[in-house]
């Protein structure tokens, strides 16, 4: 009984190490020898491409760098050779210089001394100069409004008259200087009655020339010269008088003038055109050059713009300091038993053109235009006289003083 036992129990325990050997075998199963070659030589072919697509990058990078220096080596050695100087971006080899933050630095300066502009107002009373100027600045800065008291009577003579108000916008300082010139015009006989207007603007450069010309001049030289000179027709429907034409012809070469139609809205719109193409042609017949001129265009661009705006000279215009609601909103503008005419509407008046070209385009252009072109013939002219007459003078013998030569001679202007 004994030995049936143990070889029963020697028969079970081999049966169960079949089994265990059986289900190793079933757990541990490797993937056949065919497969791994095939993941091996896979691996090996992105690795090749790898490195090759890492080879020929490095390879077009280092060509880009060769290009680069070869391309910087001509341009140093042409600008050694040719003794010029090359513009070379900061982008090319260092990276962000800084040239652009300049009109920083130039706008806070700006901002903190503030600049001067100059305007002259001519036509006759009742035309709306003062009108139009505060419609233009929106403050009452003409002669009228800041008069207290203020009378209108005609002057028997032309006379000038300049206010000067500092106008402050977003931190940004102009002191505003308005020159009105009651009488021109009213008078029965008005001949030569542009003779104190061309005076008083010579009157100007004369006094900029004598701030230049002295020895120990000031820093900033006060500028007190027209930068511009809006003159107003009235709104006719005809052509040009002889007034204008003779004011035009003589104050255009000393002073850069702007024609408009004041009152415009007491024309009608083909009325208006027909009036504003006869004025085109009696300033092209005369020889009468307004601004802007088209001599002095010199970028394309400018050039495009301004003959949009020589194309709407002389501007239609309508001046008004009330207010009107329109649809819910507050306008300028005035009431008419047909509606009411918005000073800022371009359908409806060229308002708006008028104070673009004046402030918001081309501001500085005025200013650089009097400086540099007529300032400087007023100046080239004035220095001539002035050597011509100094060479005039016969110099004689002059007494000596503790053996030198005393000679002293005052050059005038």
């Amino acid at each position: 009984m004994e030995e049936r036992g143990e070889k029963d129990s020697s028969i079970m325990g081999q049966e169960k190490e079949d089994e265990g050997k059986s289900k190793g075998q079933q757990h541990i199963q490797t993937p056949p020898t065919v497969d791994k070659e095939e993941n091996c030589v896979e691996v090996h072919a992105g690795i090749k491409e790898n490195g090759k697509q890492k080879v020929m990058e490095m390879e077009e990078d280092m060509k880009k760098e060769m290009e680069l220096e070869a391309e910087v080596k001509v341009e140093l050695c042409q600008s050694v050779a040719d003794l010029q100087m090359g513009f070379i971006q900061g982008t090319d080899l260092f990276g962000y210089v800084g040239i652009e933050a300049v009109l920083d630095q130039m706008r806070r300066k700006t901002m903190k001394a503030g600049f001067e502009f100059n305007i002259m107002v001519v036509g006759q009373s009742g035309l709306g100069k003062s009108t139009l100027v505060n419609t233009l600045f929106k403050s009452k800065i003409s002669r009228k409004s800041c008069t207290p008291h203020y009378e209108e009577e005609i002057s028997k003579t032309v006379k000038l008259h300049a206010v000067s108000h500092m106008i402050e916008e977003k931190g940004v300082k102009m002191k505003l200087t308005v020159i009105d010139t009651p009488g021109f015009g009213d008078q029965i006989n008005n001949e030569n009655c542009w003779q104190p207007i061309v005076k008083y603007v010579n009157e100007q450069y004369e006094k900029y020339l004598r701030e230049e010309l002295n020895v120990n001049r000031k820093r900033r030289i006060p500028d007190s010269r027209v930068h511009c000179c809006i003159y107003f027709l009235p709104a006719t429907g005809h052509r040009l008088r002889p007034i204008d034409v003779e004011f035009m012809k003589r104050l255009g070469k000393i002073v850069n003038i702007v024609p408009v139609i004041a009152k415009s809205d007491t024309l009608t719109v083909e009325e208006r055109q027909e009036f504003k193409d006869r004025i085109r042609q009696d300033l092209a017949s005369n020889g009468i050059h307004v601004y802007p001129q088209k001599e002095y265009d010199e970028d394309p661009e400018e050039r495009i713009l301004n003959d949009k705006i020589r194309e709407s000279i002389p501007f239609a215009v309508v001046g008004t300091d009330k207010e009107h609601q329109v649809n819910g909103n507050k306008v300028l503008g005035r009431k008419t038993k047909w509606g009411i005419i918005e000073v800022e509407n371009v359908a409806h008046c060229e308002f708006a053109n008028l104070r673009d070209l004046l402030i918001r385009s081309h501001l500085q252009d005025l200013k650089d235009v009097t400086h540099n072109i007529l300032y400087e013939t007023y100046r080239v002219r004035r220095l001539n006289e002035s050597n011509i007459n100094f060479n005039e003078l016969e110099l004689s013998a002059w007494p000596l003083e503790n053996g030198t030569d005393k000679c002293e001679s005052d050059s005038h202007l």
